[in-house]
């Protein structure tokens, strides 16, 4: 049962701070992990807070309270493949624990509709019970724009929320929400009343400035800590940068200057849910009187949706087709772009191969990467601009120029929402352990909190919140990845990522070894196949060196001819692979066949 309720809580759309650094204390203690074995053992139940990703890495950010028999879900997204992940589309939260416990879960609640946020959604509904999902308008549709997508997944059922509301979820939750400023529009944050006091999920934010920079709407962080807060959570991105956002109002002059000294067409490459500074592009371009054309879907989509709700305004025509692009100059164009991390899929990385249907690279085009490099990305945004310049174009990025402003709270932001909430408690989350860990020190300093009082946990770490302490409990939530690969999900474990590194690394021996069925005595010479290990035509010596080692084997093998095949690969795997290593000192995938005639 959730019950909406009117609430005179936190509202408005925009907040700020003022441009104070200095820190309110200068505590120097470390940091350590307080358990339950190390304190008193409090009589009253704790809310349980777990995160099934996100704390151990940028992305897959999903995490859920519970209290006795009632569970509210924040957040369900996914993680782009990294190095260790060959061949895998993206990562996503394991969820079995609520799975087991799916006829718990009280809500869901989607705190804004970037892809590291929402992106598991069509993966997981049906696996928890498709219970509401409470989210802003803006985040709904883009989330059901996408589950288009995934035709056999369950729909989502909705309950769209707005700043200033209450909504009661079963007997001991209910969650006041309140805007906050990020780089997409109607990111909220949330206030949990719970049994053991209130808990403070802001979801991922950043100041807004006005045009002198000007903090904006500072009353609300100020609401929210009159409130009494016992656990305040913090987006930990920023948590490594000193200072303040820069501004958007910066970034937009940035982007016009360099729109003004273009002679040819401009590229401007971009995160697709990056909905702001889209529309900032397509404000420019209006008043420059240059045409914009989209190549991405997921950006066109979530431009079409940002448009319908009327967050972007624009003249109808504006944007065209990437069909009709040739029927203007090239100084009357500006083409936005997927791809600005150096996707292999990506609008960006295909027009710099030159693989692009519709775009061919000129010489003096200017590209505008307008975002930051995700961590992990280092290498393929790298070779993105390698080729971009190649063929010719002008290249600016947000390390030359301001061009891009995070969505993520930087220290002197982040400080400030210490000081303004003053919360009992501590916990930070999304990000790597040391983002992390200088967020729990930051919040030392700041608030001269003890070091059991800043909580650092782990993914999978159940933070057991009591009304007078927080701590981690020894229980553990699995919460290892779960891969997505093609239509498979799941299907891809720790076993296939280990043999797609070892091919990727070390390449594939296959033995093809044919017996006979009366005696088991080998009718040919065994045939070898190489892929990726050495080649054939010349490695002669080891190929006969392993021919003959092979024979050897199976001949000195007793009733060979009563053995079991699996026996007869095993035995030949192990000895080949031990041969190779010492001739070569690599260890190849070994494959070995066994055909009986």
């Amino acid at each position: 049962m959730v019950t909406k309720k009117s609430n005179s809580a936190p509202h408005g759309r925009r907040y700020g701070a003022p441009r104070d650094n200095a820190l309110a204390h200068s505590v120097r203690k470390p940091i350590h992990r307080k358990t339950e074995s190390q304190a008193h053992t409090p009589k009253e139940e704790p809310v349980r807070f777990v995160a099934l990703g996100g704390l151990e890495e940028i992305g897959r950010n999903m995490m859920f309270l519970e209290y006795k028999d009632e569970i509210i879900i924040i957040d369900a997204g996914l993680q782009f493949a990294e190095e260790g992940t060959p061949g895998v589309d993206y990562i996503i939260p394991n969820v079995s624990y609520l799975e087991k416990n799916k006829k718990n879960i009280k809500a869901f609640i989607i705190t804004h509709a970037h892809y590291d946020h929402i992106g598991a959604i069509p993966h997981i509904m049906d696996k928890i019970g498709n219970p509401p999902i409470y989210a802003t308008n803006l985040t709904k549709e883009i989330v059901l724009k996408r589950q288009e997508d995934y035709p056999l997944a369950p729909k989502p059922r909705f309950q769209l929320v707005k700043s200033g509301e209450t909504y009661q979820f079963g007997k001991y939750f209910s969650a006041t929400f309140f805007d906050v400023v990020h780089n997409i529009p109607e990111g909220i944050g949330i206030i949990f009343r719970t049994p053991v006091g209130n808990i403070v999920h802001p979801g991922e934010f950043k100041f807004d400035y006005d045009h002198e920079g000007k903090p904006r709407g500072l009353h609300i962080w100020e609401q929210v800590g009159k409130e009494g807060i016992n656990v305040l959570m913090l987006d930990s991105t920023g948590a490594e940068v000193p200072g303040f956002s820069l501004s958007e109002r910066i970034v937009e002059a940035e982007l016009e200057k360099i729109f003004l000294t273009a002679k040819g067409r401009i590229l401007v490459g971009s995160f697709a849910s990056l909905i702001d500074r889209l529309g900032e592009v397509i404000k420019i371009a209006e008043k420059l009187g240059r045409k914009v054309a989209i190549s991405g879907l997921s950006m066109k989509t979530n431009i079409q949706i940002a448009q319908n709700l009327g967050y972007l305004k624009f003249k109808k025509d504006t944007i065209i087709s990437l069909d009709e692009i040739n029927k203007h100059p090239d100084n009357k164009l500006i083409l936005l772009c997927t791809g600005a991390q150096g996707e292999a899929k990506g609008s960006f990385m295909r027009i710099a191969n030159g693989e692009h249907k519709q775009i061919r690279m000129k010489e003096g085009d200017t590209v505008v990467l307008s975002s930051s490099v995700v961590p992990g990305n280092e290498r393929s945004v790298q070779n993105l601009k390698d080729n971009l310049a190649r063929r010719g174009a002008l290249v600016f990025h947000h390390k030359m120029l301001d061009i891009h402003s995070s969505g993520h709270a930087p220290q002197g932001e982040l400080s400030e929402v210490m000081r303004l909430i003053k919360p009992k408690n501590f916990l930070p989350i999304h990000g790597y352990y040391f983002m992390r860990w200088r967020n729990a020190r930051l919040a030392q300093e700041v608030l001269g909190l003890k070091p059991e009082n800043t909580i650092l946990a782990d993914n999978g770490n159940v933070v057991n919140i009591y009304s007078d302490c927080t701590m981690v409990s020894k229980e553990q939530i699995q919460s290892d990845y779960v891969m997505v690969d093609g239509l498979g999900v799941g299907d891809v474990g720790e076993v296939v990522l280990r043999d797609r590194i070892t091919l990727s690394q070390e390449g594939m021996l296959v033995i093809i070894t044919t017996l006979s069925k009366q005696d088991g005595k080998i009718l040919k010479n065994p045939d070898i196949i190489s892929r990726g290990f050495i080649y054939l035509k010349e490695n002669q010596e080891m190929l006969d060196e392993m021919r003959k080692k092979i024979r050897n084997t199976i001949t000195h093998i007793p009733n060979r001819a009563d053995l079991d095949s699996d026996y007869l690969k095993t035995v030949i795997r192990e000895q080949i692979s031990s041969f190779i290593f010492n001739k070569t000192k690599r260890r190849p995938m070994i494959l070995p066949v066994i055909i009986e005639v």
